[in-house]
This record gives structure tokens, C-alpha cells and sequence, in this order.
């Protein structure tokens, strides 16, 4: 959760490849209740820092809820957009092409990024210099992070560094931000879970705590590293891992489209199709057989006696019989 590099597309990419044995509607919300288990290790890694009533000053007490008012106002922007996109997130982005593509461009951002405030001061060295316009500002940048992808530690940090804090300040704030706007996605979550007439078995309960767990411990390791990490370095490397990772993820995606490509043509041909129809309407022509169509594939269809109805594209399309 608190690497700049996307925990959310992390997950979604895992479980394209090691399916979790549940129902769909179990692993959407699992994917995001786990990770309240690292906003558990914030406040325990913070928690004096955080609560207002171990303070032994009035003063140093108001700073602390001044700290939380900050926090609050930040969230406040993705309660606004997130709440009315959250079933259309859920329906449309978590596919391996969103996430590949989001992690490439914020990796390209923070190389270019970092490269601009190379020779820069940041102005704002402290948490007590975020200004309420300051938290708004970043609650905004957080607003990308509903992309999954995106990160939500890196979106804030990002935005945070372009208006000027430093590295360590931008990356304690998105730590704290992380508190509400985590438990709020829990909640939600969790609610919608059970809106759909859902409960909770005990296999799923073992599983959900299980990966709260060790959603716990990794934050812990992670939240002291990174801490460590930005006092002597930059964001560049976690921008090319981001590059490096999405373009493996579009690279495996290919092979994907290829191999399915060359194999259910075959298949559809054995099953006694008379004709391949080249489509870009998945409703249109019969059952879909393939996506991703490959020229190559024209001379298979014609040495088996197959006629194409229509010329084969080097891009998009979709192979369906009838």
C-alpha cells in the first residue's frame, strides 16, 4: 500500500494468475479490505505521533488535530468522485491493460518529475508547513489513484513533490492520508459485499484475516524502509520498476493474444465451421473465437478450405464462426 508502485494493480495482476478459490464478489472486495491491515501498521508505527491526547502541551495537541484536519479535508476529494464511480471501477478498470498502462505512465512521471526538481528546495520541510490548501491540493492528486494502477501513495507523493514539500513530508502525509481513506474503502467494500446478499464463511473469514495479516506485517517493513529509503534517495527507481513491470505485463499480453489466436482457429475449424468472420462486433457473426488478429492466420483458414469473409486486419478484430 505504501510503495509508490500500486498495490491494487499488484493484486489484480497476481490474481490473473493465482485465482483465489471464491466468488468474484468475495475477491473485489478481499482485494481492498486487506490492505486495511497496513493502515493498522501506520497508526501503530504512529501512534503517539497522532494522538492528540499523548501530547503533553496544549499547543503541541492543537498541532496534532490541526494534523488531522489536514488529513480529513485531503480525503475529502475522493469521497466525492470515488463514491459515484466505485461500480463502474469495479465493472471496467481492474483488467491488466488499465494497470499496465497506468503503471507506465506514472513510472515516466516520476522519472520526469524528479528529474525537474533536480536542482530544486522544496519549501514545505515539515508536517506542520502543509497549509489546508496545501492537503486539498494533494487530496486531489490522490483523486488519479481510483485508476487501479495508479498507486495511491504514488499519486499523493507525486502531487505532493510538484507542489513543493519534501520527500520525507509528502511521503509521512500520504501515510496518514492512507488512515481514512483506506478504512472508507474498507467500509465500502465490505457493505457492498453484503448489499449483494452475501456472508461471510468461515474459510473466507480465515482468508480475509490471513491476508490483513500479512498485509500488517509487509506495511511495517516497508513503512520504516521507504522512510530510510527517501533520506538518501529519489522516487527514480521505483519509476522504472513501474516501466519495467508494465511493459512485461503488455509484453505477456501479447503472447496471450497470439497464442489464443493461433489455437482457436484450429479449434473452430475442427468444430466444423464452413467460415471464419473477422468482426469487430463480439455480438456479430456467431461465437467469438479469438482476439488479436494476426495476418499469418489467413493462409491457415485458406489451406483448410475455409473462406474469410473479411480481410484479416493486423490490429483489432475478432475471429467468430457460424
Amino acid at each position: 500500500e505504501f510503495l509508490p508502485i500500486s498495490s491494487t494493480g499488484h493484486i489484480d495482476l497476481v490474481n490473473h494468475v493465482i485465482k483465489l478459490s471464491q466468488s468474484q464478489d468475495f475477491i473485489n472486495m478481499f482485494e481492498y479490505v486487506i490492505q486495511f491491515g497496513a493502515i493498522l501498521a501506520v497508526i501503530l508505527l504512529y501512534f503517539n505521533k497522532l494522538n492528540p491526547f499523548s501530547k503533553p502541551t496544549a499547543k503541541a495537541r492543537n498541532a496534532t488535530w490541526q494534523l488531522w484536519a489536514k488529513v480529513i479535508i485531503a480525503v475529502l476529494p475522493s469521497v466525492v468522485v470515488g463514491l459515484p464511480l466505485n461500480n463502474w471501477m469495479d465493472e471496467h478498470l481492474h483488467t491488466p491493460l488499465v494497470v499496465a498502462t497506468t503503471l507506465i505512465i506514472y513510472g515516466v512521471l516520476f522519472i520526469i518529475l524528479e528529474n525537474y526538481l533536480k536542482n530544486k528546495n522544496a519549501h514545505i520541510t515539515t508536517l506542520a508547513d502543509i497549509t489546508y490548501q496545501t492537503a486539498l491540493l494533494i487530496g486531489l492528486f490522490q483523486v488519479l489513484s481510483i485508476v487501479p494502477g495508479t498507486s495511491r501513495s504514488g499519486a499523493t507523493i507525486l502531487g505532493a513533490l510538484l507542489i513543493g514539500t519534501s520527500r520525507y513530508v509528502a511521503t509521512e502525509f500520504s501515510f496518514f492520508l492512507a488512515i481514512p481513506t483506506m478504512v472508507g474503502v474498507s467500509i465500502l467494500k465490505i457493505g457492498k459485499y453484503l448489499w449483494q446478499g452475501n456472508g461471510f464463511s468461515g474459510e473466507q473469514w480465515a482468508v480475509l484475516m490471513t491476508g490483513s495479516i500479512v498485509s500488517f506485517l509487509v506495511a511495517i517493513v516497508a513503512i520504516k524502509w521507504l522512510l530510510k529509503f527517501v533520506q538518501t534517495h529519489d522516487f527514480k527507481p521505483f519509476g522504472w520498476y513501474r516501466i519495467a513491470l508494465g511493459a512485461i505485463v503488455l509484453l505477456v499480453m501479447l503472447k496471450e493474444i497470439a497464442v489464443e489466436n493461433y489455437t482457436s482457429i484450429p479449434k473452430a475449424i475442427a468444430a466444423g465451421a464452413d467460415r471464419i468472420e473477422l468482426n469487430d462486433n463480439l455480438a456479430v457473426g456467431g461465437t467469438t473465437v479469438s482476439k488479436g488478429v494476426m495476418a499469418e492466420s489467413t493462409k491457415y483458414v485458406h489451406e483448410h478450405g475455409r473462406s474469410l469473409i473479411t480481410m484479416i486486419r493486423p490490429r483489432g478484430g475478432n475471429f467468430v464462426y457460424n
